[in-house]
């Protein structure tokens, strides 16, 4: 028997997302000063929206705007991404660590479009 939603907090795909902010948190700490206001800045921003827009998504109660809001959590998996690669290229971080968040981001991503499709049937 499969457990009731009752809540954001019992969805898969937001606990892996507030996993994923703290990954973000943890690994920026190390950035250079110079970016604290910069790139670190911007990852933990994208890092934070993902699971925000499914817990505010999910308190809308309407699929077609809870759909919306899983589609900005979309966009801000790709943000992440896209900044986790440039971190690494500058060696803000090690590959090891860049492709550790990279894979749940990938298992974040597959999770929000799965629900999109439920949600859109």
């Amino acid at each position: 028997m499969e457990p009731t939603i009752k809540n954001f907090r019992d969805l898969e795909v937001w606990k892996l997302g507030k996993e994923i902010v703290i990954d973000t948190y943890n690994m920026t700490k190390s950035f250079p000063q110079a970016e604290l206001y910069g790139l670190a800045s911007q990852m933990r921003r994208a890092a934070v929206s993902i699971p925000s827009n499914v817990a505010e998504g999910f308190n809308r109660r309407h699929n077609k705007e809870y759909r919306q809001f899983l589609y900005i959590a979309l966009g801000s998996c790709a943000e992440l991404e896209t900044q986790l690669e440039v971190s690494s290229e500058l060696q803000y971080l090690s590959s090891v660590k860049a492709q550790a968040i990279l894979e749940k981001l990938d298992h974040e991503t597959r999770m929000l479009r799965n629900l999109i499709k439920k949600l859109s049937a």
